[in-house]
């Protein structure tokens, strides 16, 4: 989640409201986390529960996503495939 500060609203209201159009946005005052920004869409699936993000035990996943899921966390623990890193 991106963080902004508040005096980065002030200043950017632009650029904060495209980024909470995609994905809530945290805005910080004091370097501490105190308000969080989020388009009405977002807000209005958050508040009636039809966000229809949910977890899922692995053992409900598919072979071909269970085969992928587990070379990515052994690529992890491996120490490689970070954000960070090409």
């Amino acid at each position: 989640m991106r963080q902004f500060t508040t005096g980065d609203l002030n200043k950017q209201v632009g650029d904060v409201t495209d980024a909470a159009s995609r994905e809530p946005v945290v805005l910080t005052r004091h370097n501490k986390p105190r308000f969080v920004l989020m388009s009405f869409e977002h807000y209005e699936r958050l508040r009636s529960g039809t966000d229809p993000r949910r977890a899922h035990a692995t053992l409900e996943m598919p072979d071909e996503h269970a085969e992928l899921f587990g070379k990515a966390i052994e690529r992890l623990a491996k120490g490689e495939g970070y954000d960070d890193e090409p």
